[in-house]
């Protein structure tokens, strides 16, 4: 039991750093589908060519380079030997014409000197395997000291062999040491590599493009902003397009069918109510008769906001609106039920939106601070790609364990503050469907005036 137990507790603690793992990882990786269909085709290209550049440059390269690196190395032995064999003073001319014609050399016998001190090495020699072939194959094949500068920039090399009698001086060209046609290939792989990642970038953009463009026909359709879309792009995402077309018209039929109930509704039930009214009218005026007006009063009411909640104003055009003027004319109309309101716009509040769903989501927050405060102070600015409404009022306000709650529809507070309580309790569900149809939110906070603070963010 104890080695299971170990067994298990091993698994379980591979798995967790697993995908503690894989979630570190998939955080340095980029989250849009552009950007990972370009990685997914770029990253393999990449370690593909990086393997290949290495393992040519380890193997091919180097042995190339120590192969040709050995023939020069002979040739300068080869001269050597025959410098050595020569009587010392004899005329060097027909080997300087042999070094010329077989080993292509131009060779020079100096008077006995030091040689030079060796050259410092740049970072990039580093990677020449030249310099460090040469010099290696040159101490293997001669026993004399020697001098080599493969560093220079004219094509050529330099090597010296001290003889004891002078100085042998060989100068040759870099090309026969190394494969001159290794910077062709390393030319022709990031040639075709750059060639396939524009090709790669073109492909995939095409191919991303229809599905930005149906995201943004479902982003419009949401807040009523929908335009033509014609599905595009490859089968797949044709097909999504096609889904999503039908979807809008199952979604525009059920909504014509809602609106027609809802329009023989509301007609039937007004009918009811204006015969009660006139039948109220026919009595002379008591207390009951005023109770009874108020209770047909407050059915109107409730009548109104059951079909202001559930029709959602979905039929409902999406235009540019002065936000600044809708705010004013519901200040006016504040202002004339008798509640003190003041406005306070700043920047361009002109916004595309539904304007009369707008309007009800607007003047039910100011509709509710009003019942509840005696000063309303209504303030909107522009932050970015958004436009804030603040409305806030010095009544009880709401508690903070309760500020979501009051947004559920038909939701009642037991404290002092009691949203709607001659109406529906749906005011504030209105407002934050509304709110949230648009792409914007409600959300309620403490006001500096000692209230409650309905913010409305609705985006540009």
């Amino acid at each position: 039991m104890t080695a299971i137990g170990y067994t298990r507790g091993a698994l379980h603690l591979g798995r967790g750093l697993w995908r503690s793992g894989a979630r570190s990882l998939a955080e340095l990786f980029p989250k849009g589908l552009y950007a990972r269909s370009l990685l997914i085709v770029i990253l393999p290209m990449v370690l593909l060519q990086t393997g290949v550049a290495y393992v040519f440059m380890q193997r091919h390269w180097d042995l190339v380079t120590h192969r040709l690196s050995n023939a020069v190395a002979r040739d300068v032995g080869a001269v050597v030997d025959l410098y050595r064999a020569q009587p010392l003073g004899a005329d060097d001319k027909r080997l300087r014409e042999i070094a010329s014609e077989r080993f292509r050399m131009s060779v020079d016998l100096m008077p006995p000197q030091p040689l030079p001190p060796r050259l410092p090495r740049r970072f990039f020699d580093f990677l020449d395997p030249l310099t460090r072939a040469l010099p290696n194959e040159l101490s293997h094949q001669l026993k004399y000291p020697i001098w080599v500068d493969t560093v220079g920039k004219s094509g050529l090399m330099e090597i010296r062999v001290d003889l004891g009698f002078g100085v042998a001086r060989l100068i040759t060209k870099r090309s026969l040491g190394y494969d001159a046609n290794v910077h062709i290939f390393i030319f022709w792989m990031f040639g075709a590599s750059v060639a396939l990642i524009a090709v790669a970038i073109l492909f995939l953009r095409n191919q991303i493009r229809p599905i930005l463009r149906l995201a943004k026909a479902a982003e419009d359709f949401g807040k009523g902003r929908f335009h033509d879309f014609h599905p595009r792009g490859a089968r797949e995402v044709r097909q999504a397009g096609f889904a999503f077309v039908e979807m809008k018209r199952r979604i525009e039929r059920a909504n014509e069918q809602r609106t027609a109930m809802l329009s023989g509704v509301s007609h039937d039930l007004r009918t009811i109510l204006t015969r009660f009214r006139l039948s109220l009218a026919m009595f002379e005026t008591s207390a009951e008769t005023q109770d009874l007006e108020r209770d047909v009063d407050e059915m109107q009411a409730m009548l109104e906001g059951y079909l202001a909640f559930a029709r959602g104003d979905l039929g409902e055009a999406a235009t540019p609106t002065d936000l600044a003027a809708m705010l004013d004319d519901l200040r006016l109309d504040a202002e004339r039920h008798g509640a003190p309101v003041s406005l306070a716009a700043r920047g361009r509040l002109n916004v595309t939106v539904r304007p009369m769903a707008i309007r009800r989501c607007l003047a039910n927050l100011v509709g509710n601070a009003q019942r509840y405060g005696r000063r309303v102070e209504i303030s909107a600015v522009r932050e970015g790609r958004f436009v804030l409404v603040h409305v806030d009022d010095d009544g009880p306000g709401v508690p903070a364990a309760s500020r979501e709650d009051v947004f559920r529809p038909f939701f009642r507070l037991d404290e002092a503050r009691n949203q709607d309580q001659s109406g529906s309790g749906l005011g504030l569900s209105i407002a934050r469907d509304i709110a949230r149809s648009h792409g914007g939110e409600v959300q309620l906070g403490d006001s500096p005036l000692g209230g409650l603070r309905a913010t409305v963010r609705i985006p540009v």
